[in-house]
């Protein structure tokens, strides 16, 4: 008769490393962002979109950070890729959509364009996350991405964060409007279009 050994119990909180405290402050800072469109939604300050915006950019620094400090202490683990990649899709997916949303994209056509960009990142990481290994060569680096990073979402929420300076927010949105069988499109949105293609194409982008 053989006896089993028992499976030793995961403590997530042991099993944390510094890099992953970095990343869940990340994904806060992600989350923030959301509470702040919501809360733009209602009051209609324009503050809370410059805040929500804000905690994207912080969010960026944070992401940068993790990783930096990830390989300084050459503490690598499975579970900090997973991680870094729920946390992007909050931060750098989900966030700059409805940071888009919260600014006046909110028609019907926006908000398709608006889902299939935050589909596209979710894919992307995907995909990094499965060919990661392969692409490092056995070197446990990655020498370059396909497809452009989530992170430079950062371009589209700084975009909207000088539209909401200038007060192109809701019908004053950058590039107007457009009517198609009777649902809305704002041209500005294509520009999540566009982002979202790049982050799923086969396009090599070294990684420094």
């Amino acid at each position: 008769m053989t006896t089993s050994t028992p499976h030793k119990r995961f403590s997530m909180i042991r099993e944390f490393q510094l890099a992953d405290w970095f990343t869940l402050a990340n994904a806060s800072c992600g989350a923030g962002a959301l509470f702040s469109i919501m809360t733009y939604l209602e009051a209609k300050e324009v503050r809370h979109i410059y805040f929500a915006c804000a905690l994207v950019f912080v969010a960026l620094i944070f992401d940068i950070l993790d990783g930096r400090i990830a390989r300084w202490r050459q503490k690598v683990s499975l579970m900090g890729q997973e991680l870094d990649s729920l946390a992007d899709v909050i931060s750098f997916g989900v966030a700059p959509a409805i940071i888009g949303y919260g600014c006046g994209m909110q028609g019907l056509y926006d908000r398709i364009v608006l889902i299939c960009f935050v589909a596209c990142g979710v894919s992307r990481l995907a995909r990094y996350n499965v060919t990661a290994a392969a692409l490092s060569e056995g070197t446990g680096k990655v020498k370059y991405f396909e497809g452009t990073p989530i992170p430079t979402s950062i371009l589209l929420v700084a975009v909207l964060a000088l539209g909401a300076w200038f007060g192109a927010v809701g019908q004053d949105l950058w590039l107007g409007e457009i009517t198609l069988a009777g649902s809305t499109l704002h041209p500005l949105v294509l520009m999540f279009a566009v982002s979202g293609s790049l982050m799923i194409s086969r396009f090599h982008i070294p990684k420094l």
